[in-house]
């Protein structure tokens, strides 16, 4: 039995959460051990009386593996924290998700994305910000990721599916479930041509604290975040403040000083997020990922649902060539890596990313980078 099918199990079990598998993972304890825990081991990481009764009788190894075949047959996709091709940028977080379900293509995780969040009730101001923002910024070669609230975030991913593009919906409740239930085409039509992840299982009990949890994935799995319109209560300013935890950028589209709906934003340009008013604002920052321009008439949508990566130009920048200078020579760690360019962490991440985009270097287990 494998470690991640463990590790899955464990997560679906009553009383065990982020906290508690955090608990057993930095405790060192061999996986396949845990299915010799009694209540008192149960107990002893966290859980109550009541739930660590009732993991010392439901957690087996028949049991795992029923789970796990149950989400299989389901046609549900499992990426969990073992997994060599976990998303690198969420595992770069303090808050990581330790399973992912998903739905659609998986490689849109591995694309340059950004995220675009906001109001739930937007005004015509920010409607037409977050359409025409979106449009140009797929346009550009970037995955939109959301969370498919109403509002803002149904805005944005409507926009990308127009114009051909790639968007990624974060869910706030189990996999197989749309919410609202009026964005249940929207949630197909995602499914279909981009990737809906969630961190909660089939058959999960949909309640409003697990919202505010997947505000830290949205803002985990982009290099950004784009607050397009909010007011001071907002739940979008939770997603800017996952990204400030997590070391990302956040910016914000300014709005009209006396609308309570940008009381949210303009707060945050206060702080220092970068503010934007078009998508050449957040481009300069990140570049340039595809332009349409670029391709055959009418190639973009098939190149956004299919390659991903595989129409950007190979033209590397001088730092690109430097580490592909130094791979040519064999596989490197991240702590070689560092130490061969005398780079900080952030740059070396950032032309790493860029190189496994145009599948020009792909990682291996324990941070280890090879050229392809």
């Amino acid at each position: 039995m494998e470690e991640r099918q463990i590790l899955m199990g464990l997560t679906m079990l009553q009383g065990v959460g982020r906290r508690t598998v955090s608990r057993l993972f930095s405790s060192g304890i061999k996986w396949h051990d845990i299915f010799e825990f009694g209540e008192k081991e149960w107990m002893g990481i966290g859980l109550t009386v009541e739930h660590a009764r009732q993991a010392s009788i439901l957690f087996t190894r028949e049991w795992a593996i029923e789970q796990w075949l149950q989400v299989q047959q389901a046609g549900i996709g499992v990426i969990t924290y073992l997994d060599d091709d976990y998303p690198i940028l969420m595992k770069e977080t303090p808050d990581p998700a330790w399973v992912l379900y998903f739905l659609g293509d998986r490689s849109l995780l591995d694309s340059v994305s950004v995220a675009m969040v906001g109001t739930r009730v937007p005004t015509a101001y920010g409607r037409k910000m977050a359409e025409t923002l979106a449009a140009e910024l797929s346009a550009n070669g970037y995955t939109i990721v959301s969370g498919m609230a109403r509002g803002i975030d149904s805005i944005c991913h409507e926009a990308v599916l127009r114009c051909g593009g790639s968007t990624l919906a974060v869910l706030g409740t189990a996999i197989d479930v749309a919410y609202p239930l009026e964005n249940t085409s929207l949630y197909k039509e995602i499914v279909r041509r981009g990737l809906v992840i969630s961190e909660y299982p089939p058959g999960t009990k949909s309640h409003p604290g697990l919202f505010p949890q997947r505000n830290r994935i949205i803002a985990g799995l982009t290099r950004g975040t784009l607050v397009v319109e909010a007011d001071i209560r907002s739940g979008s300013l939770i997603t800017a403040d996952a990204a400030l935890e997590s070391g990302r950028d956040v910016f914000a589209v300014p709005g009209p000083v006396t609308s309570p709906k940008s009381r949210g934003t303009l707060n945050l340009i206060k702080q220092g997020a970068k503010l934007v008013t078009e998508a050449s604002d957040i481009m300069e920052e990140y570049g340039r990922w595809f332009s349409p321009a670029d391709a055959e008439p009418g190639s973009f949508a098939a190149a956004s649902a299919g390659n991903h990566g595989g129409s950007l130009k190979q033209n590397y920048s001088s730092d690109e060539e430097r580490i592909v200078s130094l791979l040519e020579q064999g596989t490197l760690t991240v702590d070689e890596l560092l130490t061969s360019t005398g780079w900080d962490f952030g740059l070396l991440h950032s032309v790493l990313l860029s190189l496994i985009i145009k599948k020009r270097v792909a990682q291996l287990a324990g941070l280890k980078y090879q050229l392809i």
